[in-house]
């Protein structure tokens, strides 16, 4: 005699399961929805620019020529000498984002705590003026004739407008305004390490100086992989306001990167898809040296913990 065994009935998921299981997606919903608005779909849509030929006039056919763009980018020398001085620019700026403001954040522990925020302020200050006013006052500070800088130095060199120090004064400007920034975050990474180290390295004999090579600076080196990560990744962006409006990627195309390069294909030489084939280009090139400094800094935060 045998046994039947009843089947087994489906597994209803009750309305209220469901609703549990959907409310964290509906609370990142309208992040994800701007995130394809604003980010993927203009990236797709600047993949496939770049496979076209248009001058962007609405009555202007778009044609399709394929790989043609990437082809003539490469072939371009204007193309890989605004390259090399993008990653001029970002070695300036490393200074004024990295090394700069964990000298000032260490000097700062020796201030007192009200006059630390006031010290605070006025080295964030700068961070705070609009790029357009900022490189305004400083092309009346560096004028040939009237300027401050040249009365102080006893020179007649036009700062801005010369080949050889144009670049510079790019730099310059961009790592005195991003310094208050960069202070701002190496201190708040100092702030979340325990003083129970330093103390600790007292009892047993250490000197100031060791502590912070062998102590501080390893603890902080998430953040600094942070401040070297956001340099490579919007010094050359961050440097456009000052550009078009001081030098317009001159004198000779001295203050030309990559990001204003690109920007002069699409709206001077009205060469659309050149551009996008350059920003998508850009895109991947960025990307991939952010992989590789999030995987080293992962290494880090995991060894540090």
């Amino acid at each position: 005699m045998t046994s039947s065994t009843p089947p087994a009935r489906p597994r209803r998921i009750s309305a209220r399961r469901i609703a549990r299981l959907a409310t964290p997606y509906l609370y990142l919903s309208p992040a994800l929805l701007l995130l394809v608005v604003w980010t993927y779909q203009p990236l797709a849509q600047a993949v496939q620019l770049s496979t076209l030929s248009w001058n962007l006039l609405p009555s202007s056919p778009m044609r399709s020529v394929g790989g043609a763009n990437y082809q003539r980018l490469l072939h371009l020398p204007a193309f890989w000498t605004s390259l090399g001085r993008t990653g001029v620019l970002i070695a300036g700026m490393l200074p004024f984002t990295v090394a700069l403001p964990v000298l000032i954040a260490l000097a700062s522990r020796q201030v007192g705590r009200r006059a630390r925020t006031l010290y605070h302020a006025t080295i964030f200050a700068p961070f705070l003026v609009a790029p357009v006013a900022a490189a305004a006052v400083w092309r009346w500070l560096l004028h040939p004739r009237t300027g401050f800088v040249d009365s102080m130095l006893g020179s007649q060199r036009n700062w801005a407008y010369d080949a050889q120090t144009a670049h510079w004064v790019i730099i310059g400007i961009t790592g005195w305004q991003l310094l208050g920034f960069a202070v701002l975050v190496v201190w708040s990474g100092l702030a979340s390490i325990s003083g129970d180290y330093d103390e600790a390295a007292r009892v047993d004999g250490a000197s100031s100086g060791q502590i912070r090579r062998w102590i501080t600076l390893p603890l902080l080196s998430p953040t600094l992989l942070f401040l070297t990560l956001t340099t490579v990744l919007l010094s050359p962006t961050l440097t456009f306001p000052l550009i078009d409006t001081m030098t317009q990627g001159g004198p000779a195309g001295a203050t030309t990167n990559i990001y204003y390069l690109l920007w002069d294909y699409a709206f001077h030489s009205f060469d659309a898809g050149l551009s996008a084939a350059a920003g998508v280009l850009l895109f991947v090139g960025f990307g991939a040296v952010a992989a590789v400094l999030v995987w080293i800094s992962e290494k880090v935060a995991f060894h540090d913990d």
